[in-house]
């Protein structure tokens, strides 16, 4: 009688009723529901009312495990005589087609789904991997048509690599103070990939967003200069320093192989982290090989201390006390001599119009939030060992990263 209780508490279904007994079955806890006296099943195609037409065979349907038992709901389903359809089996308000997993437990395994792998969820649970990628599926395509895409300030674009090669997803974040979180996956970078986005959103959103982030990816500031031409642009400054980075390994490559052949000792040897990683990372091992690269007219430390340099961008807070900087920054990395920097230097000059973009906007957007949000989205692939097809990704990452609305229930069961 204390099952009963427990279930019209937690898990009522209107139309439908908990039998008294309840009984134990090779280890797992059957409860037996029958509908109400006098009520009407539902068509399966038009959810309408219907007289009945005749019962089919008793069928399990798997619940919510109690006290380390499985559990599971006991039903013979109807077959109603619907005017419109003929003859045809009823509606399930707990179950979907022909599936043999009730409601509450699609959202007890979704839950657990984003703090273990798939496999593991299965396994703890005594499901199989398909049965936990369909309730996933099913949470995710609720939260997608139920999710509220108003008041969207500020969006990242960025992209990550998920299968062996080439292969990208192309992904766009809600970046707003008050709000972070994935809003569409695309499969490649490519301009249409970003048009996809823009159109599933709407004329009137994309009016509204007044700040964007990304790289230097070309076809993303194509698509974002025609979409979003309203909006500020900012380019991201962690992929900026990371183009001056390049810059000064390649040069100190190029510089170790050339000491080789002449043969001079190979300082440069072993030293790449000192001058990649930022001085506050860096040990003390690091610093003091560092303070011994400078006593020498290299030049990867000429590179070095121009990026170094670069950094004092970052800390203005007036656009014109920038861009005074940033233009004669450029001017010193033109007359440097160095091949790989003047690359970049060109590169900059080119964009410098919307990386000063960066000290028009009071919140001061960056990337960072995205780069952190990819960090999650890398361990949601990595935890799983990859994905096979892109279906099972997207699925995966708007269901860690989405923040989607979830089917309400009377009880939350975690």
């Amino acid at each position: 009688m204390l099952i009963k209780t427990l279930l019209n508490n937690c898990y009522p279904i209107k139309g439908f009723v908990y039998g008294d007994q309840s009984r134990l079955a090779n280890g797992a806890l059957l409860i037996d529901l029958r509908s109400r006296r006098r009520s009407k099943g539902q068509c399966s195609k038009c959810r309408r009312e219907a007289p009945g037409y005749d019962t089919l065979n008793e069928r399990q349907f798997q619940f919510i495990p109690m006290w380390g038992y499985p559990v599971s709901i006991v039903y013979r389903r109807r077959r109603v005589a619907c005017p419109e359809h003929g003859v045809i089996v009823e509606h399930l308000p707990w179950a979907e087609g022909k599936s043999s997993i009730t409601e509450p437990f699609r959202l007890f395994l979704s839950h657990w789904a984003r703090f273990l792998s798939w496999k593991e969820v299965a396994r703890q649970f005594g499901v199989n991997w398909q049965q936990v990628f369909e309730s996933i599926e099913h949470v995710v395509a609720y939260g997608l048509r139920h999710r509220d895409m108003d008041n969207i300030r500020a969006i990242g674009v960025d992209e990550i690599q998920y299968q062996r090669g080439h292969h990208y997803l192309t992904l766009v974040y809600q970046i707003d103070l008050g709000c972070r979180r994935l809003l569409y996956i695309g499969q490649r970078r490519t301009a249409k990939t970003l048009l996809r986005f823009f159109r599933q959103l709407g004329k009137a959103r994309c009016a509204m967003i007044q700040a964007v982030c990304s790289d230097l990816w070309k076809p993303y500031i194509k698509v974002i200069r025609k979409k979003l031409a309203h909006a500020i642009h900012i380019l991201d400054k962690f992929h900026i320093m990371q183009y001056l980075n390049n810059a000064v390994d390649n040069t100190r490559r190029e510089e170790t192989a050339r000491m080789r052949h002449e043969g001079y000792e190979p300082i440069l040897e072993k030293s790449r982290w000192c001058l990649l990683k930022n001085k506050v990372n860096q040990t003390p091992s690091q610093l003091a090989k560092l303070r011994e690269l400078v006593k020498y007219n290299l030049k990867t430390m000429r590179c070095y201390l121009l990026k170094e340099s670069f950094r004092h961008l970052w800390v203005y807070r007036t656009r014109w006390g920038a861009e005074r900087f940033l233009k004669i920054w450029l001017h010193r990395a033109m007359r440097s001599r160095l091949p790989e920097l003047k690359k970049v230097a060109k590169r900059l000059r080119k964009h410098q119009e919307l990386i000063l973009n960066y000290f028009s906007c009071r919140e001061r957007f960056t990337n960072g939030i995205v780069e952190g949000l990819n960090l999650k989205a890398k361990l949601t692939m990595r935890k799983s060992f990859g994905f096979r097809t892109f279906k099972t990704i997207e699925v995966a990452l708007y269901h860690q990263l989405g923040k989607l609305p979830e089917p309400e229930l009377a009880h939350r069961f975690w």
